[in-house]
């Protein structure tokens, strides 16, 4: 005689199956909606939330009331990963300091875009996230020198670095950051009129392992900085220079024998371009006249 006892999903091991093999592999606004099915599976969901090592906020941030945000989070201490990209509307220094103080475990933070934090948040985080090792501020207006320098001073061992359009930064701040996070692999300056040679130079200088760097739009940099890239870090593998117009093919030639990718076609297929374009159609050059 074969007996059949019925099983419902929850009574399942919540830690050891239904935690680690059914929900970290829902979407995070499918855990949200999860909660609001019944008591035990709200409860479920806590459990999951306060052991949850990666919280990326990036496709429900737009939508997601910042009271739900602090409910989430509150009982978490064990946060690896946290991204807030598209969470600029609502989330302030109020929700993130809380979330930030008792994970200091965070080895990677995205705050990119996150207009209405301010300079206290990125002390937050360099006091607390001591293994930091990825950091995202693109477009973060209020990122300022000091609070750059508490970074650099408080995470050594960061790895990569995105000050995309951080417009308050000038030279001293990257030489600094350059000189204390050594270990830098990326990193973005791209956007910011106030970066001169003087920073690409102390950057290649010091992080000789860099392997991608972007300084789209820097006005200011010129061959010279470039040259010393070339010759302090053979590691590397991308560089972007577009609208850096006083960067020219002499100083990125080397770069290209070394199948680094850079984001300017040289002058000659260039050329051909605009050419095909105003013609009709690709003309023959003999290339070795």
């Amino acid at each position: 005689i074969v007996l059949f006892t019925e099983c419902h999903l929850l009574d399942l091991p919540w830690e050891d199956v239904l935690v680690p093999h059914i929900l970290s592999y829902l979407p995070l606004q499918h855990i949200v909606s999860l909660q609001r099915v019944s008591k035990q599976f709200h409860s479920l969901v806590q459990v999951y939330l306060t052991n949850c090592r990666t919280f990326n906020f990036s496709t429900i941030g737009p939508c997601i009331p910042k009271e739900a945000f602090c409910t989430m989070l509150k009982d978490n201490k064990v946060l690896q990963n946290l991204s807030l990209q598209n969470c600029s509307d609502w989330v302030t220094d109020k929700e993130l300091l809380p979330v930030i103080g008792q994970n200091q475990h965070l080895h990677r933070v995205d705050m990119s875009g996150c207009a209405s934090l301010t300079r206290h948040s990125l002390v937050a985080v360099s006091l607390s996230c001591t293994h930091l090792q990825h950091l995202g501020l693109a477009h973060c207006d209020w990122v300022d020198c000091l609070s750059l320098r508490s970074l650099a001073d408080h995470c050594g061992g960061l790895r990569s670095i995105d000050l995309t359009a951080c417009r308050q930064l000038k030279d001293d701040a990257i030489c600094y950051l350059a000189k204390k996070c050594s270990e830098l692999k990326s990193l973005s300056l791209a956007v910011n009129a106030n970066i001169t040679d003087e920073s690409v130079e102390e950057v290649a200088k010091n992080c000789r392992g860099l392997e991608q760097l972007d300084l789209t739009g820097c006005l200011r940099v010129r061959n010279q900085s470039i040259r010393t890239l070339a010759e302090y870090c053979p590691k590397l593998q991308s560089l972007r220079v577009n609208h850096c117009h006083n960067v020219t093919e002499s100083s990125l030639d080397p770069l290209r024998k070394r199948n680094v990718v850079i984001d300017v076609e040289p002058p000659l297929p260039r050329a051909l371009v605009l050419l095909q374009d105003m013609l009709g159609f690709a003309p023959f050059i003999n290339l070795q006249i």
